[in-house]
């Protein structure tokens, strides 16, 4: 089974994404390789991170892997918090603090359109690729849901009436921008894993 690593530390990402990934490949997570820093994430786009965290892998552990950023991007807010969604509320900022910047900069906004954007930067013997997944939607009054994370239990895609967090993960998993992202890069490991094969 060929193995690539998921250069996260978060493991809800790793439980998303574990049962859109085919067959023949192991995801492991940077805790399961040794890798315990916390990688900085210091450029400006979310393809500028998502590069950063699978260059550094590669860099000091040469082992083929994948990493992804994603960012909310609000109309009303000029595509913000974008690449900071993670810290919109400071740097050690927890997700009812982001929601709840987020909620109040939104009071008396006309729009509420949004949507997630997520990039996955690949690299596979030292060559290097990326997928992007989107999925519109809208910002919630307030919270909604037990589920997911992040800003989940504020965000509705177009074409449902939950929000993410009140999804269960199969849900999430057939229209999450994640998923979509996911879902590009396995179609692309699958014809890679098949070329192997047949050449073998």
């Amino acid at each position: 089974m060929k193995q690539i690593v998921f250069a996260t530390h978060n493991l809800n990402k790793l439980t998303e994404i574990q049962p859109l990934i085919p067959g023949g490949l192991e995801v492991v997570s940077l805790d399961q390789i040794g890798c315990v820093e916390a990688i900085a994430e210091t450029a400006k786009t979310l393809e500028g991170n998502a590069q950063i965290k699978a260059d550094y892998i590669w860099k000091y552990f040469r082992q083929d892997c994948f990493a992804d950023d994603t960012g909310l991007e609000v109309e009303a807010l000029e595509g913000a918090p974008g690449v900071y969604s993670a810290r919109f509320a400071g740097p050690e900022a927890l997700a009812d603090a982001n929601m709840a910047k987020l909620l109040k900069l939104l009071q008396g906004k006309a729009s509420r359109k949004a949507r997630f954007r997520t990039v996955i930067a690949l690299i596979l013997g030292g060559h290097s690729y990326q997928f992007e997944g989107v999925v519109e939607g809208k910002i919630l009054e307030e919270p909604r849901g037990e589920g997911g994370f992040g800003y989940d239990p504020v965000f509705q895609p177009d074409g449902s009436e939950l929000s993410f967090a009140e999804m269960t993960l199969e849900e999430k998993n057939k229209m999450s921008h994640r998923a979509r992202a996911i879902a590009k890069l396995c179609t692309f490991l699958e014809n890679i894993i098949g070329d192997e094969s047949r050449s073998d």
